[in-house]
């Protein structure tokens, strides 16, 4: 499995599509109203446009015939992505997440992607259409 970035990208069996694989982001809708931040933080995240990167990767996911979903973020950063234990102490600090119940030690960032990936493939599983918005010609 792949990741970065705080999106998964999931190897699968059988999606629809020659691929085999598919990509899932989070839904980040809504972010800069949920989240709160000091000060001189806030610049940072206003300035970044995660919409944009959602569309640019969803684009080019669609011109090379990848399907995409968008999975809920709620608690993917608290979740063990071994046994789904969810708990804030699981973050003792901003790269390191440890479960408290199974005790599986794993950089942050890294975790967080498998448990998106593992909502992704929830998705598949249950029938998800791709999102990836169609192509448009350009002339």
């Amino acid at each position: 499995m792949h990741c970065g970035g705080g999106w998964g990208y999931l190897p699968c069996r059988r999606l629809r599509g020659s691929t085999g694989r598919g990509i899932a982001l989070e839904d980040l809708t809504g972010i800069r109203e949920r989240v709160r931040l000091r000060k001189p933080r806030r610049a940072t995240l206003h300035s970044w446009s995660f919409h944009q990167l959602g569309t640019f990767i969803a684009y080019k996911a669609k011109r090379a015939g990848v399907p995409v979903v968008y999975v809920d973020p709620a608690y993917t950063s608290q979740e063990c992505s071994r046994c789904h234990h969810i708990d804030r102490r699981n973050r003792p600090s901003q790269a390191v997440f440890a479960c408290r119940v199974c005790g599986f030690v794993e950089h942050a960032d890294l975790n967080s992607s498998h448990n998106i990936a593992a909502r992704g493939w929830s998705l598949w599983v249950r029938g998800a259409e791709s999102q990836a918005p169609a192509l448009t010609p350009t002339a």
